[in-house]
């Protein structure tokens, strides 16, 4: 099984795999929730660096990137960006993997945002079993509904039971399609399509 480990977008080789494999995960997400207007689907490699984020990886043994989890820290807590991993991971716990090591030991007793396609039972699921509440749904564009969810790190997390509230703006960022597919940010007051 692949462990957690900060990634550096500044070597070539991470910052390339990690490109691809969100990708291939948008890709696959884009198809399940019936919307091909995924912005990082038109994200360059050097934009995809160049976003103020911190980045965490599932890395094997052998040093391959199986998935990542990356956010920025915003004046409340942590928004969940983007979660991604390699369409050869699927359903093999990477996502959970990333996220229980982020919410035990990146994130303790910090607020944690995240959001995801409301039509995307998977990762619904996910962030449910994780303790994450969920708070109000939105349409950022036409043809897109997301929900938002939130947690506070460390408290009750992966329990099952639901944690935390879900104040503030949400973004659009988290898994979507299945648990081990991929997201990007949203404001919740866009009327264009997410940047990435």
């Amino acid at each position: 099984m692949p462990q957690p480990r900060p990634l550096d977008l500044a070597d070539d080789a991470t910052a390339a795999a990690v490109h691809r494999i969100g990708l291939a995960a948008y890709a696959v997400e884009a198809e399940l929730i019936g919307f091909d207007g995924i912005p990082a689907l038109g994200e360059g490699l050097e934009e995809m660096r160049a976003r103020p984020l911190r980045w965490l990886g599932a890395v094997t043994e052998a040093g391959a990137v199986a998935g990542f989890l990356a956010w920025e820290e915003t004046r409340d807590g942590v928004s969940v960006d983007r979660l991604c991993v390699d369409p050869a991971w699927f359903r093999r716990g990477v996502a959970s993997l990333l996220l229980r090591h982020a919410l035990a030991e990146l994130f303790p007793g910090r607020r944690v945002e995240v959001t995801t396609g409301a039509a995307n039972t998977p990762a619904v699921s996910l962030y449910e079993r994780l303790g994450f509440t969920r708070g109000p749904d939105f349409t950022p564009v036409p043809g897109l509904r997301m929900a938002s969810f939130s947690t506070l790190a460390g408290s009750r997390w992966g329990t099952g039971r639901r944690a935390g509230t879900s104040q503030g703006r949400p973004k659009y960022g988290g898994p979507r399609g299945n648990e081990e597919s991929c997201a990007v940010p949203q404001s919740r007051s866009s009327v264009s399509p997410p940047r990435c």
